[in-house]
């Protein structure tokens, strides 16, 4: 049996992954009573007892709480932004490369990926490693996501503000600096030599995420047609336990010709969907934001660190 202590359970992400620990047999939940969370002194103590730690907190917040951690045997799993581009973590993405799980397996720090960046490379790495795009290539991507992945104060103002009902009904375009703090580590895991133009967009649901990359032909390095694109996604993909690819004639996945972006809800798959024409392809991910994209991911590898099945608690 392992013991884990989560680092901010009572987050949106935290909670999730409770949710999936609290019944399993071969996990011990260690958790710290509330009155104690802010407390640093009490808080190292859960830190250092732990096998394995997660962290869903705040960038500041889990630089802080990764400092206290002087335990040698205790492994580290944190879901911020902060350590997704640091040299000394491992990127947790088990589906990376062919190396990555083993590289999960000895890693002491874990930096747990973002839900927009998850769309992103596992749609992009299939054309980088094939040759059809080369890293220099104008990578488009727009992303559209549920309120959850806004935290607490963004799911207080869908689901409480009366005032701003009419706003907040329709579809909103935000990071318009074209600065997204996921830019970073999707350039990098991704192996681009530039940054992606990425339009994130936030609608009123509360889960779910389909990210959308669009591709030019003439612009690629390679020609292929969509059926070449589907077979390189298939290949690369076939022996992943989380990774399902659509077949070409996907309209039984779709909602009268709608793609839905809440079908993965409430589980830790990822769906690729592949399409176009003579002149364009057009490669989409599905996937909840909070399972695949955040809860699911931090599950996932900490089965992998602690050599639980990869799947427990996830299917």
């Amino acid at each position: 049996m392992k013991s884990v202590f989560i680092d901010g359970q009572e987050g949106t992400t935290g909670l999730r992954i409770r949710d999936r620990l609290i019944n399993r047999s071969d996990i011990k939940l260690l958790e710290i009573p509330n009155e104690d969370r802010k407390n640093n002194k009490v808080k190292s103590e859960y830190l250092n007892n732990a096998d394995v730690v997660i962290l869903c907190l705040p960038d500041v917040a889990a630089k802080e709480s990764a400092a206290l951690v002087t335990n040698p045997d205790t492994r580290i799993i944190d879901a911020s932004t902060a350590f997704r581009t640091h040299d000394d973590w491992v990127y947790g993405m088990p589906e990376h490369n062919k190396n990555q799980r083993d590289k999960l397996r000895n890693a002491k720090r874990i930096s747990n990926p973002g839900c927009h960046a998850t769309g992103f490379i596992l749609s992009v790495l299939p054309f980088i490693e094939s040759g059809v795009i080369t890293d220099q290539y104008p990578v488009i991507a727009t992303s559209i996501t549920g309120y959850s992945g806004g935290g607490k104060k963004l799911i207080e103002r869908f689901r409480n503000s009366q005032q701003e009902a009419n706003i907040l009904n329709a579809p909103l375009h935000y990071a318009l600096n074209l600065a997204h703090k996921h830019l970073p580590e999707m350039k990098k895991h991704a192996g681009l030599s530039t940054l992606p133009f990425f339009m994130p967009i936030v609608a009123n649901f509360y889960n779910g995420m389909v990210v959308s990359i669009p591709f030019h032909k003439r612009l690629l390095s390679k020609q292929v047609t969509v059926e070449d694109c589907h077979k390189i996604i298939s290949e690369r993909y076939n022996d992943e336990p989380f990774i399902k690819i659509l077949p070409l004639e996907h309209e039984k996945a779709l909602d009268e010709g709608f793609l839905q972006p809440t079908s993965c809800n409430e589980t830790n798959y990822f769906e690729l969907f592949v399409s176009g024409n003579k002149e364009q392809i057009i490669v989409m991910a599905r996937f909840d934001n909070l399972g695949k994209g955040a809860s699911g991911a931090a599950v996932q590898n900490m089965n992998i660190i602690c050599g639980f099945e990869e799947t427990a608690g996830l299917v």
